[in-house]
């Protein structure tokens, strides 16, 4: 009689600069939306616990705020969230964007990176947008500022190479337990995902000004005796300027925001969502440690 291999099990962080793809990663290894993507920096900005099982093992990831220099209470909470993130994982991924180079946000992180004594595999994303000649100088400079456990190059947004991660991350991982179902792809609980989702929306479809200013916050969320989830979202702003831009005219953007996110709701839910949005002014909330405990931005 053999022995059947021992479960694996363990909890990984993926850090990075802002905008290097670690959201886009996420989504690729769990097979769904569950972290927002947008090619604005910042994007997340709280820890989003993935989970990706396989019949041998179970990695927990942690999506966390892109390191970077702070500039608000909401940016020092996002800074203390992912510096946490380095000292309770078993592993540590740092994505880096071979498209854009070594630039000095790396070279922060690798400081970071000296300070703890967890494996770090660097992850060489979007290698779809070089030439594969152009990775190996690359390499080399990374190897020359710290000792990686692995280094392994892949395209996020493609899947390229993601399955080899995978499993030298597993490779790293300890023998241990099975901590969600293996149905389950977050903890996170449905409005936080919803509310992220809607975020994302605005995301894509406003500039400049707009990103950093807005949080939603889901007010009600309630299945109909039909089956239909009713939703009613809030979004906040800082500015009554930035209130006008969200509606747009005669409410076309807020219209548009609500379709788009209504798709990925439904989709997230498996059933019709007929949802709700509202636009709120929240003067300098990102700089009120109570609003920001009442929107989410909870340390942990």
């Amino acid at each position: 009689m053999t022995n059947k291999t021992a479960f694996k099990s363990g909890f990984v962080a993926i850090i990075g600069r802002p905008n290097v793809g670690k959201s886009t990663l996420m989504n690729q290894v769990i097979g769904q939306k569950i972290a927002i993507m947008s090619d604005k920096p910042q994007t997340t900005r709280n820890k989003i616990h993935g989970v990706y099982t396989t019949e041998g093992a179970q990695i927990v990831f942690l999506d966390t705020p892109g390191i970077h220099k702070p500039t608000s209470k909401l940016g020092e909470h996002m800074m203390k969230v992912a510096h946490s993130s380095l000292n309770e994982v078993d592993v540590i991924m740092f994505l880096v964007d071979v498209a854009e180079g070594l630039g000095g946000g790396d070279r922060f992180i690798i400081e970071q990176l000296k300070k703890v004594t967890t494996p770090v595999i660097l992850v060489l994303n979007k290698i779809d947008q070089v030439q594969p000649e152009q990775l190996l100088p690359i390499i080399v400079q990374y190897k020359e500022l710290y000792e990686f456990a692995e280094i392994v190059p892949i395209s996020s947004k493609l899947g390229n190479n993601v399955n080899t991660l995978l499993d030298q991350v597993i490779k790293y991982l300890s023998e241990g337990p099975q901590y969600y179902p293996a149905d389950q792809v977050t903890d996170h609980p449905e409005q936080f995902v919803c509310a992220e989702l809607i975020r994302e929306k605005i995301l894509h479809l406003t500039r400049e000004e707009i990103p950093h200013s807005i949080a939603v916050a889901i007010e009600d969320m309630k299945v109909a005796e039909n089956g239909v989830v009713h939703i009613s979202a809030v979004i906040y702003v800082e500015r009554d300027s930035q209130k006008g831009i969200i509606i747009g005219k005669q409410g076309a953007l807020l219209k548009e925001v609500g379709k788009r996110a209504r798709h990925d709701i439904e989709a997230l839910l498996g059933s019709k969502t007929f949802l709700e949005l509202w636009v709120k002014v929240k003067k300098d909330w990102r700089n009120q440690e109570r609003v920001l405990k009442d929107l989410g931005f909870r340390e942990e």
